[in-house]
């Protein structure tokens, strides 16, 4: 290995809890949109709690809070990278085979990561790190 390899090997952690970091405050606003129409109104408006898009708000708030801090990542991600499977399935895929054409590139591309993060965990900048000594 060359020492640019080593040096990226080095930060390679720090890098993922930044991935971590940085996906969860991106899908936070679109729990926020759906549960309080802030930043911005939803589609749809302001939808009922127990509603197929309540529970999905909930989901993506409460869960992309948790994303952020790096508490129980591995089961957090892995509920929503199905919400976002089920989100591209329903919404999405009915509009055209392409994402590009169906809008659904956004719900494709969190599904994946979110798939990753359930696999790798959180990384060493992660509340899971500190508190059980793992991610």
């Amino acid at each position: 290995m060359n020492k640019i390899e080593l040096y990226l090997i080095d930060w390679e952690p720090f890098v993922l809890s930044l991935l971590r970091i940085v996906t969860g405050f991106l899908f936070l606003p679109h729990g926020m949109q759906k549960l309080f129409s802030y930043p911005s109104p939803s589609p749809g408006g302001k939808q009922p709690l127990m509603s197929l898009h309540g529970i999905a708000g909930i989901l993506e708030f409460f869960g992309a809070i948790l994303i952020m801090l790096g508490l129980f990542t591995r089961p957090i991600a892995f509920v929503l990278s199905g919400l976002m499977a089920v989100a591209y399935f329903t919404a999405h895929a009915p509009q055209g085979f392409w994402p590009v054409k169906n809008q659904g590139e956004t719900a494709v591309l969190y599904c994946f990561i979110f798939l990753y993060l359930c696999f790798v965990g959180g990384g060493p900048l992660s509340l899971d790190a500190v508190l059980f000594k793992s991610y």
